[in-house]
């Protein structure tokens, strides 16, 4: 199990899609998620993901350069600084006090 840090807090547990096939199914189909989840993108969609989820994409440091908030069934646009999306249940990031210039790290 991997953990999500910001300055040595574990924020969360994280699971890590490392094989094209995970990153492709990411949260589609699940009704809920435990801690976040955590691809190589620049861009996310949340057609088929059953609730609302904040992202935060992430430069190839782990600073967080762009948060957004989406809906079911949205698509955001293209962060192209990013290597990483981070996807939590909506509000997560509001409860952790995330915010855009944040250094995390998986561990």
């Amino acid at each position: 199990m991997a953990w999500l840090t910001r300055g040595g807090e574990v924020l969360a547990s994280a699971e890590v899609a490392l094989s094209r096939s995970e990153r492709r199914k990411g949260l589609i189909g699940r009704t809920s998620l435990d801690g976040v989840f955590i691809l190589e993108a620049k861009s996310v969609h949340t057609f088929g993901v059953r609730f609302p989820i904040d992202v935060a994409f992430c430069d190839s440091t782990g600073v967080v350069v762009r948060i957004v908030s989406m809906p079911r069934n949205r698509v955001c646009l293209p962060v192209w600084s990013a290597k990483t999306a981070i996807e939590a249940p909506q509000g997560a990031f509001h409860e952790w006090s995330l915010s855009e210039g944040d250094q995390l790290e998986i561990r």
